[in-house]
């Protein structure tokens, strides 16, 4: 049986890179799935691509009016949903003395605040009807240091231990619902793309964040996809609150 089956999944993201991977996957493993982002054409393009088992809907994760909206709509289509992939990031590349206080909100708004309002939304819409999954995509960024990335870093940092309250939260309360955090390493998805056409050290960037890997080059998408259904479906059954790492080595 596949593993997904008959469960509806909200993936936040989902319109390119991990979430539009996980999207894929997961509709071969059975379930419906609800496409949720900015990108209106390349969200709709995907979801008509994946089927009758598939909705895309319109998602600002900074906004809670829009959460509410996304959850109404998944649970109006589907009839319930249990599992959500906080999969929608951005980052910026400036040190601590460089970074703007409007780069630094902006990315702590969608990383940070947008999964604290996914996480509440699907607490509220899965404790009623048996529980579910959620995913929270964080980064080895968001176990180590970095100079150049404080903003990423912090909110990245601050999605791990919001994982860690949602599940002791969640477990404390009998909800059946479980909470987990992804941390990869550099992934080929097109958040990257802007740093692999650079020079870092006479050296493509391409070739510099490869180098970081001991294995020596960067992550699939598909790569990260496969560990989130893992963690969305039954077989991860025992696991919550804990960091899941995907990193090629990096932290190693």
């Amino acid at each position: 049986m596949p593993r997904l089956d008959g469960k509806t999944l909200l993936l936040t993201g989902g319109a390119s890179g991990i979430g539009a991977a996980t999207a894929r996957i997961a509709i071969d493993e059975g379930a419906n799935v609800v496409v949720a982002d900015l990108q209106v054409e390349a969200g709709e393009k995907l979801a008509a691509e994946l089927g009758a088992k598939a909705l895309f809907v319109r998602l600002d994760v900074t906004d809670e009016a829009s959460w509410i909206d996304a959850v109404a709509k998944t649970i109006a289509r589907f009839g319930k949903l249990d599992g959500l992939l906080n999969g929608a990031g951005v980052g910026v590349a400036a040190s601590i003395e460089a970074c703007t206080l409007a780069e630094f909100q902006r990315v702590y708004r969608i990383n940070g605040l947008g999964v604290a309002l996914g996480c509440k939304h699907a607490v509220l819409a899965m404790k009623s009807t048996g529980g579910g999954s959620i995913v929270n995509i964080s980064s080895i960024l968001g176990l180590r240091g970095q100079p150049t990335t404080p903003a990423y870093s912090a909110s990245k940092g601050a999605v791990r231990l919001l994982t860690k309250h949602v599940a002791i939260h969640c477990g404390q309360h009998g909800y059946g619902i479980r909470c987990n955090s992804v941390h990869p390493g550099y992934i080929d998805t097109p958040m990257i793309a802007p740093r692999l056409a650079t020079t870092i050290d006479n050296m493509t960037g391409r070739q510099f964040l490869e180098s970081l890997h001991p294995m020596g080059r960067l992550g699939r998408a598909e790569e990260i996809a496969k560990m989130v259904v893992f963690l969305l479906s039954d077989d991860s059954s025992f696991s919550t609150g804990a960091e899941f790492v995907a990193d090629g080595g990096v932290t190693a």
